[in-house]
């Protein structure tokens, strides 16, 4: 084991850091973008989505292949290519040039998201596992709070293109610390192999799926190309089930399903991603155009929704040992429809404690659903299938938020484009029903949870 194995800590946790952060740095970027590459509100979602699509799509195969061909190289390999995708990102000079190295950076994300953890626990003994593993999901935690203030902060110095331009110096950083402190380790069976025909399933399903939900207002829900975009996705998903099951080393443990609290608890966290990725993009935009405020100014307001976030999710553990994952749950679910409910009456005069109090509901309710759906998800499998069933149920989370993310574009366009009244009234429409699609979903799940568990 290495003497510098908080060398190494340092090194991953940097990587993890810059993966997490890039989930919510970009928000506060958004409205600028949007001027500065002539966007709208339905291109300007791709921004997030691709990236989270990307992610989503390659997260099981990221962790198949680092223990296939070793959790170092796999990690550098994906922390290269980060930084690669950022400096294009960075200096992208359209839209289209963005979301293709968005794609990319999603791709690279996939590999510091599931490598970070394996490597860490190797490192480190039983007796000191337990402190790096927290330290790391500490930094993970950090990034998501911060990502908003530091966003608007470098927006408001230095334009939106640093947003991602500053996680290359970074990266390079973490690349040094891992390349001389990060031992190589592996953790698959000599006999398994990459199951590529479900990978290329799943990005094709996922793929399809995105572009008929975001793009169907655009194209017509009966168009052509929208019922094909749909018939494909259905016809891959059918096609990955079919693969999946005869598969001995598959991607995605189809069974897994079968198993109700399984399944309760993967609906949990997809549902978690589906409102923060929609409402995290909206906030911004409702921040911006309809009061008016600076990127620096928006990163700080959205603080209270990212800051009560990271303190209440190590909290919450203490409260699942005495009430059980499924009450802590559903209160946090509780918490997100308040949210969605209170943020559906905004107007451009409503009062600060009343947005601030929408955006802080919004973060306790994150802090309460993300720790709890993870322990409901191991809990209901068996320990052997534990990084199969994680691997399933985070694919999920962000494929949960991709959706959400177009199903909130698509609503609020919708909306908004069925008036003819000023802008800003158009915006606020869009805006509301959007939030209460939110409310209905986060209010749907918690009574799923509570009747699942009444007839388990």
């Amino acid at each position: 084991m290495s003497r510098n194995r908080w060398l190494a800590l340092t090194g991953v946790a940097i990587a993890s850091f810059l993966g997490c952060i890039d989930f919510t740095i970009v928000n506060t970027a958004i409205p600028d973008i949007q001027q500065s590459l002539g966007a709208d509100i339905d291109r300007s979602q791709w921004i997030v989505s691709s990236f989270v699509m990307a992610l989503s799509a390659c997260m099981v195969a990221a962790g198949r292949l680092a223990d296939l061909h070793g959790r170092r190289r796999i990690m550098l390999i994906g922390m290269a290519v980060f930084g690669l995708a950022s400096l294009g990102a960075g200096l992208a000079n359209g839209m289209a040039t963005l979301i293709a190295w968005r794609v990319v950076q999603g791709m690279a994300c996939a590999t510091l998201y599931t490598a970070s953890t394996a490597i860490v626990a190797h490192a480190f003994s039983e007796t000191e596992r337990g402190r790096a593993i927290g330290l790391l999901f500490s930094a993970n935690g950090l990034g998501l709070a911060i990502g908003p203030v530091i966003g608007g902060l470098l927006v408001a110095a230095a334009g939106w293109r640093w947003v991602f331009l500053v996680n290359v110096p970074l990266i390079l950083v973490g690349m040094a610390l891992c390349l001389r402190h990060v031992e190589e380790s592996r953790g698959a069976d000599e006999h398994e192999t990459l199951d590529v025909a479900g990978l290329v399933l799943l990005a094709v399903a996922l793929t399809a799926l995105l572009l008929a939900i975001a793009e169907g207002g655009k194209w017509g829900w009966t168009s052509i190309a929208t019922l094909t975009s749909a018939a494909v996705a259905l016809l891959a998903l059918l096609a990955l089930s079919r693969v999946e099951s005869r598969m001995a080393y598959p991607l995605i443990r189809i069974d897994l399903f079968a198993n109700r609290r399984f399944l309760l608890a993967s609906l949990a966290t997809a549902t978690l991603a589906c409102f923060y990725c929609a409402a995290f993009f909206l906030m911004p935009l409702y921040l911006g155009q309809i009061r008016h405020q600076d990127a620096a100014a928006i990163g700080l307001l959205l603080l209270p929704t990212t800051a009560v976030m990271a303190l209440v999710s190590p909290q919450i553990g203490k409260l699942v040992d005495q009430i059980g994952t499924t009450w802590a749950l559903a209160a946090g679910f509780v918490c997100l429809t308040i949210s969605a409910l209170l943020q559906a009456g905004f107007g451009p005069d409503t009062a600060w404690w009343q947005v601030l109090a929408a955006f802080a509901a919004m973060g306790i309710g994150w802090g309460a659903i993300l720790g709890p759906s993870t322990v409901a998800a191991l809990a209901s499998v068996p320990t052997r299938l534990g990084g199969v069933a994680m691997g399933a149920s985070w694919t999920l989370h962000n494929l949960g938020g991709a959706i959400g993310l177009a199903l909130a574009t698509v609503i609020h366009q919708t909306v908004s484009g069925a008036t003819r009244a000023a802008p800003d009234v158009r915006f606020l429409a869009g805006y509301g029903a959007s939030m209460w699609l939110l409310a209905g979903l986060s209010a749907g799940v918690a009574v799923l949870l509570v009747l699942g568990r009444s007839r388990s």
